[in-house]
């Protein structure tokens, strides 16, 4: 017998996920509404009502109740309807049950079991990366950084994957010097050769360290986008330079992007080219 201050089931005993005979249709219809609302900078009754495929005064009623709860709010000068400032606390409330570090565990754990390379997660930092989170493949040799370990922005597939999605002024504070510093034979000591880089990388969504940091160690990376399509952090896969060889790049590439774009929607991200 469950103690009376037992948290309740989120569902009852007897309850079937039968989505055709469980859906609240009016709720359904007022949802998909509100949507249609918010993904605007303002719409018309008749705007609204065609784009949801209600008759008008149906589609008033919707309104009428959102509006009650503060959901959306009515701008009586030019006849538009917008999103109500409930809507975003009722949204920001997300924020409190997400983060990139909760959010990035299950689908870095995913992308080592994969790709049988470590998985790695990292953020920006003035003009560095800081590794916050890794999952460590099984093999006997494989690549190590633990959390808070920094490395240079300009020689990490995580940095540069960031760089790429960054405003250009923003860069220009983080890469300043036409003359970076050089860790090994293949760094991009270059500026105009790193933006060059940076061009390319944005044409395929993933980056490469092709030993640029460490000599024997690769990695491919991806940038994670927030609300505002900002690169606020990156994953990636890393490993010895016989493992991860140039003919993998795009298969891993690939793998990498869609981590991080799992990643992105899981934390309420928006990818820049979804931007309105």
């Amino acid at each position: 017998m469950p103690r009376s201050n037992a948290r309740q089931r989120g569902r009852p005993r007897s309850f079937n996920d039968n989505a055709s005979t469980t859906i609240i249709q009016s709720l359904d219809k007022a949802l998909a509404l509100l949507r249609i609302v918010a993904g605007s900078s303002g719409l018309s009754l008749t705007e609204i009502a065609e784009a949801a495929g209600q008759p008008p005064s149906s589609a008033y009623r919707v309104l009428i109740t959102l509006q009650k709860h503060g959901m959306v709010e009515f701008d009586e000068d030019m006849q538009l309807w917008h999103v109500g400032v409930e809507s975003f606390r009722i949204g920001s409330a997300f924020l409190r049950r997400t983060s990139i570090l909760d959010q990035s565990r299950s689908v870095m754990q995913e992308i080592m079991m994969s790709t049988g390379e470590t998985a790695n997660l990292a953020i920006a930092d003035r003009g560095e990366i800081v590794f916050v989170s890794q999952v460590e493949t099984h093999e006997p040799i494989r690549a190590f950084f633990r959390p808070g370990t920094r490395g240079p922005i300009h020689a990490s597939g995580i940095g540069k994957a960031m760089l790429a999605y960054m405003p250009g002024q923003q860069v220009d504070k983080l890469v300043p010097d036409e003359e970076l510093a050089g860790f090994t034979p293949n760094t991009i000591t270059s500026r105009k050769a790193l933006l060059g880089e940076l061009e390319t990388i944005r044409g395929c969504g993933w980056a490469v360290d092709d030993e640029e940091r460490n000599t024997g160690m690769r990695c491919i990376a991806a940038p994670i986008f927030n609300a505002f399509g900002e690169a606020v952090a990156g994953i990636s896969v890393s490993g010895p330079s016989v493992r991860v060889t140039p003919d993998r790049d795009a298969v891993f590439g690939e793998r990498v992007r869609q981590a991080a774009a799992e990643i992105t929607r899981a934390i309420g991200g928006t990818p820049p080219e979804l931007n309105p």
